[in-house]
This record gives C-alpha cells, sequence and structure tokens, in this order.
C-alpha cells in the first residue's frame, strides 16, 4: 500500500512535468499529466453510494457551453428541490468531474439533495478568469430558474466547493449572497497574494504546497492582480450577510492559516460558520478515500450542515437579481 508521501512525491513530479510541458508549449505532454492525476485519484478514492440518477449534459454559452453533471440521490424530492453546485478543485489546472464524483456521491446521498457539479476551464490553456467565468455562468443559470426541468429548485441553493474550488465558492457567496442559503468550502485557497505561510509546518517537508503555489501563480493567475477579492476572497472586507459557511482546515496544509483566518472574519461579521479542523490531515485528502478513510466521513458531516440551511427557500424581492447587492 503506498503511503501519503507516495502520494506527495507523485504529484510533486506530475507538477514538474506539466510545467515543462507548457513551458515547451507540448500539449499532448499536458494532456498525459491530466490523465495520470486522473488515475491516480481514482486508484486512492473508495466509490461512493449509488444514486438513483446520474445525468450529463451542458450549460448553454454562445462562446463556450460548460459541461455539468447532476447526480440525484434516490431519496431526493420528487418536485424541484435543494441542489448544491459543486466546483471541483485541482489547482485551477487539473482534475475535472470524475476526479471529483466520490465527494459529489457523499454529499448527495448524505443530504438527499441533487448536487450539481461544473466542469470549468482549466489553466494553463484558459488562465484567469475563465474558470470564475464559467462557475459564475452555471451559478446564475441555477438562480435564474433554468434548472428546474432537472429538478432544482432556483430559491433553494447551496454553493460549494474545494481547495482552488473553494476560492471560487467563497468570493461567489460573497456577490451572491442574497441568493444562497449555504457555502461549503473544504480547505480553500483563499488568497493569492502569499504564496507560503509565514510559519512553515510539516506539510511543507515535501515542498508541495510552494511548488503548486508558485506554478498556479505563473500559468492561472498569470499577471492578474492579487488583491482582487476575484482571486484572493480572503481580502473581502464586507462579509454581512453571507450564507452560512461550512469551513474545512487540515493541519497539514499550508492553507489552513487563511482558511482560520476567513473563519474569524465571518464570525466577526455575524455569519453562522462550523469550523471543522483535521489536524493529521494533508490538503486534498477528500480524494483519497482509500488512504484515508476520514475521506468518507467528511463530506457526510458537510451534508448534515446543508440541511440545517437548505430546505427552507431563500426569500428574494422582486427587484433583487441574481448577484445584485445593495450599494454600501
Amino acid at each position: 500500500m503506498r503511503t501519503p508521501k507516495d502520494i506527495a512525491d507523485d504529484l510533486k513530479d506530475q507538477l514538474r512535468k506539466f510545467r515543462d510541458a507548457r513551458d515547451n508549449a507540448d500539449n499532448a505532454q499536458i494532456s498525459n499529466v491530466h490523465q495520470y492525476l486522473r488515475k491516480l485519484t481514482n486508484q486512492f478514492d473508495a466509490p461512493g453510494p449509488r444514486m438513483q440518477n446520474i445525468v450529463n449534459f451542458e450549460i448553454p454559452d454562445d462562446r463556450h457551453p460548460i459541461p455539468v453533471r447532476l447526480y440525484e440521490p434516490y431519496n431526493a424530492s420528487k418536485n424541484p428541490g435543494p441542489t448544491l453546485v459543486f466546483l471541483h478543485g485541482g489547482g485551477f489546472v487539473t482534475c475535472d468531474l470524475d476526479s471529483h464524483e466520490g465527494i459529489c456521491l457523499r454529499m448527495a446521498s448524505g443530504s438527499r439533495y441533487r448536487v450539481l457539479s461544473v466542469d470549468y476551464r482549466l489553466a494553463p490553456k484558459h488562465p484567469y478568469p475563465a474558470g470564475p467565468d464559467d462557475c459564475e455562468k452555471v451559478l446564475k443559470w441555477v438562480l435564474e430558474g433554468h434548472g428546474e426541468t432537472y429538478g432544482i429548485d432556483p430559491k433553494r441553493i447551496g454553493l460549494g466547493g474545494d481547495s482552488a474550488g473553494g476560492n471560487m465558492t467563497a468570493y461567489l457567496a460573497q456577490k451572491y449572497r442574497k441568493d444562497l442559503l449555504c457555502q461549503i468550502l473544504y480547505y480553500p485557497l483563499m488568497q493569492m497574494a502569499e504564496l507560503k505561510p509565514a510559519k512553515p509546518g510539516p506539510q511543507d517537508m515535501f515542498q508541495l504546497g510552494v511548488i503548486a503555489l508558485k506554478f498556479i501563480d505563473q500559468h492561472y493567475v498569470a499577471g492578474a492582480d492579487t488583491r482582487n477579492t476575484r482571486l484572493s476572497p480572503l481580502f473581502e472586507k464586507d462579509l454581512v450577510g453571507l450564507p452560512p459557511a461550512y469551513m474545512l482546515t487540515c493541519g497539514l496544509d499550508p492553507l489552513r492559516f487563511e482558511g482560520r483566518t476567513y473563519v474569524e472574519n465571518l464570525k466577526t461579521a455575524g455569519v453562522k460558520v462550523k469550523h471543522v479542523h483535521e489536524s493529521a490531515m494533508p490538503h486534498g485528502y477528500l480524494n483519497f478515500a482509500r488512504a484515508f478513510p476520514k475521506a468518507k466521513k467528511t463530506p457526510l458531516d458537510a451534508a448534515d450542515f446543508m440541511r440545517q440551511y437548505m430546505d427552507k427557500p431563500k426569500t428574494r424581492t422582486k427587484r433583487d437579481a441574481p448577484g445584485e447587492t445593495e450599494p454600501c
């Protein structure tokens, strides 16, 4: 049985190959790295619960239709009901619907809600803001009621994501605070301005976090303003009225400090927060349920949190359109 160190070493090696392929404009090599990372995830993730229905379709867009996958558990409501829109992690450069299927299956089964997973465009081929653009288009499509034929109630929507997906979730939850019932943040990347924690800990032994963050800065951020809250939602000052948040941080993760800081910022603004800190877990462990059995339980805990807030429809006044906020 391979160890977490083996996984970390593999990921480091693939990131180096990814970097070299990008520098040499080798699209075939980039594709090979994607395939290897998917294989690695599949090897160490455990199968999730069976669904009543899984539907693949595209959110229409004139230039870039966005693939999505809808998970419908056996005990989901027959009428349009609560739905979590899920944004996968992968450092904005890798992973897809398949790599995060286990997480989505567990959340759907545990909550008895539908989960809509988004396959947004990835860097380095599509740097910022392509990924956030895609995710926002899907969220607006859902909030405007276009998903009702798929069983998605636009007034009972939550938003969640891990790592890079958590980054985009945090920003969109800020922008669409009036429209969302909850947000699920699994070890989110909350800011891009500083690429290394001030006090490195055991998680830096393999230097995986540093390598990954530098790669993201070079190939995803690509010179954009890292103080912009769309890239660094940690810097948003107005957090009043945000939806209740489930925050997961890990002790073996260079992102743990900014996650904790955001928790305190949310609490100060009066936002309801459930903060779960797994001191012995590394960043990304939810994708490796065979190596980390706790990865099976965490999405079920988040599903319990979702059920506290997503049964009651979100009310909006007629003049409120999705994403609109009152001027300060």
